[in-house]
């Protein structure tokens, strides 16, 4: 049994420590400042197509009201206009120019780098300056000598006119960033193909471009969403034949005001093609873009 004596001398128990006080990392809170931010970027980007989605599913009457009325019921009035329009004509020679046109500026663009990045030639900056300088002359400055020569060789309203008009606008741009992907290329694969005996054409088929295949896929989505939405020099130099999707859009807008619904519902159908190539081609585009294509 234990004396008072024994139990004033038992020492006094020590508080336990709490440990060092919470302070919040201010990089984590600017971090979720960001996020939210970012997501606030996103929806206002994608609310205009959210909106044009929703309007191409109503009635012109519903779709032309302002404000717009939300409880409206949905109509496909528009995409029944729209194809029973014959669009396939028009769909069919932007799909072939963009196609078309596309292939020919990576034939001519992978070279065209080689030269440029693994086996530069005298003054190469002057030449990829060149190359670039030619994105620098508006596009309206060279509309009319180009109209005046189409129409002095008869080809107005051909689609291999703007097929070539195509190739030449993208290949400056094809050629930029093909020479930064091929700038990655290890010098030990090239020595390695000299050493085999393989030519240029073989080295760049069976060499470069399996390396590089995700930045010829990043600059080929590029060169074919640039002349798939290209209007401009399609609506003066075509008329009926040749005339591409985004001109025939143009079609729709009438005086009387009542075309929002079926241009709304045209432009979703127009932009299908060139959606379903980003998503298949996404994985590459990210390689390539990462790979070295801006720089």
């Amino acid at each position: 049994m234990s004396t008072p004596a024994s139990a004033a001398a038992a020492p006094a128990a020590t508080p336990k420590s709490s440990g060092p006080a919470y302070t919040p990392n201010p990089n984590k809170r600017s971090g979720a400042l960001l996020g939210v931010l970012a997501w606030i970027i996103g929806l206002l980007f994608v609310l205009p197509v959210v909106w044009m989605v929703w309007i191409s599913f109503h009635s012109e009457n519903d779709a032309a009201t302002n404000p717009p009325k939300f409880d409206a019921p949905f109509s496909t009035e528009g995409y029944k206009n729209f194809f029973d329009s014959n669009p396939w004509p028009s769909l069919a020679n932007s799909l072939t120019a963009s196609v078309v046109s596309t292939l020919i500026v990576l034939l001519l663009a992978l070279p065209a780098a080689y030269a440029l990045s693994i086996r530069p030639v005298k003054k190469w900056s002057d030449v990829l300056f060149f190359f670039l300088s030619t994105k620098f002359m508006p596009v309206v400055a060279a509309l009319l000598p180009i109209y005046l020569f189409a129409q002095k060789v008869n080809l107005l309203d051909n689609i291999w006119l703007l097929i070539l008009l195509y190739t030449s606008m993208n290949l400056p741009i094809a050629i930029w960033m093909l020479r930064s992907f091929l700038a990655e290329v290890p010098s030990e694969m090239l020595e390695a193909a000299q050493v085999d005996g393989a030519g240029l054409v073989r080295t760049l088929r069976e060499v470069i471009a399996p390396v590089v295949m995700p930045g010829i896929a990043s600059a080929a989505l590029i060169c074919f969403i640039f002349s798939w939405n290209e209007m401009l020099f399609a609506r003066v130099l075509t008329g009926t034949v040749a005339e591409t999707a985004p001109v025939f859009l143009t079609g729709f807008v009438t005086s009387q005001g009542l075309f929002l619904a079926k241009v709304c519902a045209a432009s979703i159908v127009v932009s299908l093609p060139v959606l379903a190539a980003g998503f298949a081609a996404q994985d590459k585009l990210v390689q390539g873009l990462s790979m070295g294509a801006v720089r």
